[in-house]
């Protein structure tokens, strides 16, 4: 009985302190795991959200970039970390694919998933002079020689690429670059004929008529590039993009989880972040906490079709 007594003590007394924890919340500094470069596009956004949250929340956000293993060694990092609301880690696509590849040891269910930020499609991209004026001309040609289209990859594997190729039952010859920063060059320069990034990731080319826009892997056209057609629209059944959000650790109490997600909402909102997002060709794609944790799942097992390949 005096068991039963203490073990019901202690837990009153575990649930009266998280609340009390949370009511003071925040009470100090906040940090903010990249799992990527300073200066890229994941970094951009994080520190982006995290100075239109900070006057919200009433606190500094600090950005550490923590880079390697194509932001496995950052969101791993970002798991371990005490669920106490103090560190923050921006999760990206590789959290639904590496964990199923072996390459990362924590994924989405390690996190307390607090907000989806944006969503981008990929675009499919060919130098201005190249001979494919659509996906078909492209697809049509890849049927014809199979494995002789030279295609500039940003990662390894390429899910855009394998997207495409499973739903046409072709082949591309993959030449593997160190993201879009290399990969964009090879086809201006016609080392290789075709790429897939995000829009954000060309939008200079495009706007400077250096590089052609075969089509967007999105359900409908995007503004940004609005002359691109869907591949939807061009009878291709294929989308497919990129996403970031904001996670927790495991166990972070709920109360503060909902009082980050109140401050990302807000952040999302500010005039800041969308001009933000609209100069860089980036697309908003606020989900709540529920939202954004059923979407990675559902993520997750769009991406085990290719990877089980």
């Amino acid at each position: 009985m005096r068991k039963l007594l203490k073990t019901a003590l202690i837990s009153a007394g575990l649930i009266m302190s998280a609340s009390t924890f949370a009511a003071d919340y925040p009470a100090k500094n906040i940090r903010l795991i990249v799992p990527f470069g300073a200066g890229g596009g994941t970094d951009a956004v994080g520190r982006t959200l995290a100075n239109s949250a900070k006057d919200i929340l009433g606190t500094s956000i600090s950005v550490m970039n923590r880079t390697g293993g194509a932001g496995a060694v950052g969101m791993s990092f970002g798991a371990q970390q005490r669920p106490d609301g103090y560190t923050l880690t921006v999760v990206t696509r590789e959290i639904a694919s590496l964990p199923q590849m072996g390459l990362m040891q924590h994924s989405a269910d390690d996190f307390e998933l607090i907000r989806m930020v944006n969503l981008d499609p990929a675009v499919i991209l060919v130098p201005a002079d190249s001979p494919f004026n659509t996906v078909n001309d492209l697809v049509a040609e890849a049927k014809k020689t199979p494995g002789k289209i030279k295609f500039a990859s940003t990662a390894a594997p390429n899910f855009y690429l394998m997207a495409l190729e499973q739903d046409q039952d072709i082949k591309l010859n993959a030449v593997p670059y160190n993201g879009s920063a290399e990969a964009i060059p090879s086809v201006l320069g016609h080392h290789t004929q075709v790429t897939m990034v995000t829009p954000s990731e060309a939008i200079a080319q495009l706007r400077s008529g250096q590089l052609k826009a075969l089509g967007v892997m999105s359900e409908e056209r995007i503004s940004y590039i609005p002359d691109v057609p869907t591949l939807k629209e061009q009878g291709l059944d294929v989308t497919t993009g990129t996403w970031r959000g904001i996670g927790a650790p495991k166990g972070t109490p709920d109360e503060i989880i909902e009082i980050l997600g109140n401050a990302f909402d807000q952040a999302m909102a500010s005039e800041q972040f969308k001009e933000f997002m609209a100069k860089g060709a980036m697309t908003i794609h606020p989900l709540k906490a529920q939202e954004f944790t059923d979407f990675v799942k559902e993520d997750t097992k769009v991406l085990s079709q290719f990877i089980k390949k």
